[in-house]
C-alpha cells in the first residue's frame, strides 16, 4: 500500500533512540523527509547518517522541550529544512524517578507533566500554524497503556500520560474542518533492551540459559510483568506501522483517536 508520504516532512521528537528512533527510520523508508530530535547532537546525527545510507533523507535538531525558547528555535531550524513540517510525532518524554504514593513528591509531577504533556504542547504551539495555512497536518502525540491502566508506581507519568490522551481528542476538534488530524498512540509491553534484559534475569530465575531465544525466554517471563492476550511483546515496528497510516493521507477520517498498540491488554472497548 502506498501511504502517500513521499516528501512529506516529518518531526520526531525524541527521536536519537528507542521508539521514536524506530519511528524516524518507518517514516524515512516510506519516502519522509524526517528531522530527527534529541538532546544528544552524536546520537541524532548517527540516526540521521543511518537513514540517509540506506537511501532516505533526514536531518537533525537538537533542543530542551521543557524550554520554550529552545523549542521556538529548534522549530524554526527544522521548518528551514525543506517545506513546513506537515508531520509531527511527538514522542519525547518518559518516566522520572521511580516513586509510588508513599515516597511521590509534587515536584516529580510537575517535572513528569512538563517533560511529557507541555513538552508536546510547546512543539504542537509552533507547528500548528503553518499546518493551519497549507491545510493539511498530522499530529501524533505518543502516551501509553498507563494512562489507561495506570499501575499502583509511578502515579505521575501515568497522569502525565492520561494528559496527552484528553489533549489530543481536544486538539483533534479544534482542527478538525481544517484538513488537520490528531491522534495519540499508547503503546503496551513493547520490546527494548531495558526489557529484554529484565526479562532475561527473570527468565534466569527461572532455570532459562542466559543465551536461550528469546522466544523461550519471553514464555517464560512474559507472565510475570504483563498479560498480554496475543502472548507476546510488541515490537518498535508495530509501534512504527501503526503511526506511518496514521500521519499519511489514507488515514484523513480518523482524528481524535486513541490507537492502543499492546496486544490486547487493554480490557475496555
Amino acid at each position: 500500500m502506498d501511504l502517500k508520504i513521499e516528501g512529506k516532512v516529518a518531526l520526531v521528537t525524541g527521536s536519537s533512540k528507542g521508539i521514536g528512533e524506530g519511528i524516524a527510520r518507518g517514516l524515512a523508508k516510506e519516502g519522509a523527509v524526517v528531522v530527527v530530535h534529541g538532546r544528544d547532537l552524536v546520537k541524532a546525527e548517527d540516526v540521521a547518517h543511518d537513514i540517509v545510507a540506506e537511501g532516505g533523507r533526514a536531518h537533525v535538531v537538537t533542543g530542551d522541550l521543557t524550554s520554550e525558547s529552545a523549542v521556538l528555535s529548534l522549530v524554526d531550524r527544522a521548518q528551514g529544512f525543506a517545506t513546513p513540517i506537515e508531520i509531527l510525532v511527538n514522542n519525547a518524554g518518559g518516566s522520572g524517578a521511580s516513586e509510588d504514593w508513599s515516597t511521590t513528591r509534587s515536584e516529580t509531577w510537575a517535572s513528569g507533566y512538563d517533560r511529557n504533556a507541555l513538552a508536546a504542547v510547546r512543539v504542537i504551539s509552533h507547528v500548528l500554524p503553518k499546518m493551519r495555512s497549507a491545510g493539511w497536518g498530522r499530529i501524533v502525540n505518543i502516551a501509553s497503556l498507563a494512562a489507561l491502566m495506570p499501575p499502583a508506581g509511578r502515579p505521575d507519568y501515568s497522569a502525565a500520560k492520561a494528559a496527552m490522551v484528553a489533549m489530543t481528542a481536544s486538539l483533534a476538534k479544534a482542527v478538525a474542518s481544517e484538513g488537520i488530524t490528531v491522534n495519540t498512540v499508547s503503546p503496551g509491553t513493547i520490546l527494548s533492551g531495558r526489557l529484554e534484559a529484565a526479562f532475561r534475569k527473570a527468565a534466569e530465575d527461572q532455570g532459562v540459559a542466559a543465551d536461550a531465544p528469546w522466544e523461550d525466554v519471553e514464555r517464560a517471563a512474559l507472565p510475570q510483568f504483563a498479560a498480554v492476550p496475543v502472548g507476546r511483546v510488541g515490537t518498535v515496528e508495530e509501534i512504527t506501522d501503526a503511526i506511518a497510516f496514521l500521519v499519511s493521507p489514507r488515514a484523513g477520517y480518523i482524528t481524535g483517536t486513541n490507537l492502543r498498540v499492546d496486544g490486547g491488554m487493554w480490557p475496555g472497548v
